[in-house]
């Protein structure tokens, strides 16, 4: 993989808190330098109290558009199921325009089953979630080359998710980033199994940027994914009270690694 610049995203998760407490800490983290910001695409809250306060992605992601004005901001992740595939690069166009070209599309083939049930989608399976996500990717980039006005840029897909078969053959084919989950030794693992996919369809996998959620101090594992050949490092925050300790060390470290 290429050599890129270190960059650190939060993912502001909109659980359990006011939106005045996630409204103040997105300025907060654009303040501190983060250079991208996510929220979740779910219902209801994924730990805590499983009814707490929670709000939703999308309309969430145009007011940060207008809030913020420098870091990028996007889902981590979308889920496919809820929204039809011409409708949601609809919105990622719409927020695109808005923020002045700064959307991240991340997207993923959803998992959390209650956010189905409740919500009256069909949960299927593991498997049709993926090859739905599957015929719906191309989908998306068809109707980005339809929509008047057009996208300001290429908006970056990201595609979240280490399924070894599917998934990785997707981010192969569609993903400018990978989010991945584990450690060093998954990540090594996982990255080998990606270049494959990439060779198989012809893709330099150097095209692809390599994200990785961490938690903890820099120093304890931000080297050794450095050294895989990872570059987007993004700390998770939850409410009520989203504690950007963490995340401070990790944007000096930044600093430091990109000199």
């Amino acid at each position: 993989m290429t050599s890129r610049p270190v960059r650190i995203g939060l993912q502001l998760q909109p659980q359990h808190a006011d939106y005045q407490t996630i409204r103040r800490t997105a300025a907060e983290a654009e303040e501190l330098g983060v250079d991208v910001l996510f929220n979740w695409d779910h219902f209801y809250p994924l730990y805590g109290e499983p009814e707490g306060a929670h709000f939703e992605c999308w309309t969430m992601l145009a007011a940060w558009a207008e809030q913020t004005s420098r870091v990028e901001i996007g889902a981590l992740v979308t889920c496919n199921s809820y929204r039809n595939p011409e409708l949601l690069a609809d919105m990622a166009r719409t927020v695109d325009h808005i923020s002045d070209g700064r959307l991240i599309l991340g997207i993923g083939s959803g998992w959390f089953e209650k956010d189905y049930q409740e919500y009256g989608y069909e949960f299927g399976t593991a498997g049709g979630r993926l090859d739905k996500l599957a015929e719906d990717l191309p989908r998306i980039e068809s109707r980005f080359g339809k929509l008047n006005p057009a996208p300001t840029r290429k908006i970056p897909v990201l595609i979240g998710g280490g399924g070894e078969k599917k998934t990785l053959r997707l981010v192969a084919r569609h993903a400018d980033i990978w989010h991945s989950f584990g450690d060093a030794e998954t990540l090594e693992r996982k990255t080998g199994i990606l270049r494959q996919h990439c060779a198989d369809v012809g893709r330099d996998p150097g095209e692809i940027e390599i994200s990785t959620g961490v938690r903890g101090k820099p120093a304890d594992s931000g080297p050794e994914l450095l050294n895989l050949g990872a570059s987007l490092f993004t700390v998770g925050v939850g409410g009520p009270d989203y504690n950007l300790d963490e995340l401070r060390e990790w944007v000096v470290w930044r600093d430091a690694v990109n000199g």
